[in-house]
């Protein structure tokens, strides 16, 4: 069961679910540069007033405080909130159950959430400016004697359970002839699998940044990077089918998606700003906000062909190694939001 707390913050706010959300808040008085992003097509749309959008993040991109840094959703007629995931997962099943309407995830959770036969849509991509960055990576603790990823054979890992860092540890183990029946796979929530992996409890850990590089500057190692083949490092929008299927909310859904593309443009563009909307949202030090900025800088695009058939070839890999018991068909879940050529990174932002 999931027990539910709103509070509602003037026009941006938080929801809050029990076992599943971080609690996140955002205090700035800094002028609002895209306060009036979008003017033109929320006056065409009066009747967009009568809705509030939940915006799901997956480990705190950032979003809701670049939001009031930005000012991109201040003229708007709808309200949003945001919603603070600790991993990709729960937010997938929120936008089934329409607990949120719009979210960010890995690659790996849209195949979950599919697999479980969840009602979403993917809807577009954030593709990332930096493929030559890791996302996340396979790090191991310091004075580790393990130096290649064959040598994760009847190892502990630590993983969030169907998140990216799950389709990182899978084809890692692939890449050297290794299956999950070869190593043991401990599936826990980043808060937990941060204990365990400081406490010797795991050998390794599959996991993103911030934990990533914050792991590493206090004396991890990485054994494996999170970069192609092996690893995507693009993360995927998904939205609640119910907003879509709605004719007008799916028209402002759209606006919602291109405000916050523009947000992320503006981030890009004003690092030092982005690293400290990160430091406040992720409760870290500027520094590790700063260390792991490039993991973040994104540009929102439609999804393509191409990535449509890297998430299927995930999907068929997490089908034949018994991670998931359904056949997933990534092109009957991809939704396109925006048009055809849309890319964030040719937005004109100050």
């Amino acid at each position: 069961m999931r027990t539910r707390t709103t509070k509602v913050i003037g026009t941006v706010g938080l929801l809050a679910l029990a076992g599943t959300l971080v609690a996140c808040g955002s205090e700035s008085d800094t002028a609002a540069p895209l306060s009036n992003a979008g003017a033109a097509s929320t006056a065409k749309h009066p009747e967009w007033s009568k809705y509030t959008f939940t915006i799901g993040d997956n480990g705190g991109d950032g979003s809701q405080a670049l939001a009031k840094l930005t000012g991109v959703f201040d003229n708007a007629s709808y309200k949003v909130r945001f919603a603070r995931f600790t991993y990709g997962p729960p937010l997938v099943q929120a936008a089934a159950s329409g607990d949120i309407d719009l979210g960010s995830v890995g690659d790996v959770p849209p195949i979950t959430g599919a697999a479980k036969e969840y009602g979403f849509k993917v809807v577009a991509v954030n593709r990332s400016l930096t493929p030559d960055q890791a996302v996340e990576n396979i790090i191991v603790p310091k004075g580790s004697q393990l130096k290649t990823a064959a040598d994760l054979k009847g190892r502990r890992i630590a993983v969030p359970q169907g998140s990216s860092a799950h389709g990182l540890a899978l084809n890692a183990l692939k890449s050297v002839g290794l299956t999950p029946k070869d190593v043991k796979l401990v599936f826990l929530d980043p808060a937990a699998a941060a204990t365990a992996f400081n406490t010797g409890k795991v050998d390794a850990w599959s996991i993103w940044n911030p934990q990533s590089a914050i792991a590493v500057k206090n004396g991890a190692r990485i054994l494996v990077k999170g970069l192609p083949p092996i690893d995507q490092t693009s993360s995927y929008y998904v939205a609640s089918v119910t907003s879509l299927n709605d004719k007008a909310k799916r028209a402002a859904l759209t606006d919602v998606l291109e405000r916050l593309s523009r947000e992320f443009a503006w981030a890009v563009k004003n690092p030092d700003k982005y690293a400290q909307a990160l430091s406040q949202e992720q409760g870290i030090p500027l520094a590790d906000a700063k260390t792991s900025l490039a993991a973040y800088s994104n540009r929102v695009t439609p999804v393509e062909q191409s990535d449509i058939a890297l998430e299927q070839k995930l999907a068929d890999a997490f089908l034949a190694a018994g991670q998931i018991t359904k056949k997933v068909d990534v092109a009957s879940i991809t939704d396109n939001l925006l048009p055809a050529g849309y890319d964030s990174s040719k937005l004109k932002v100050d």
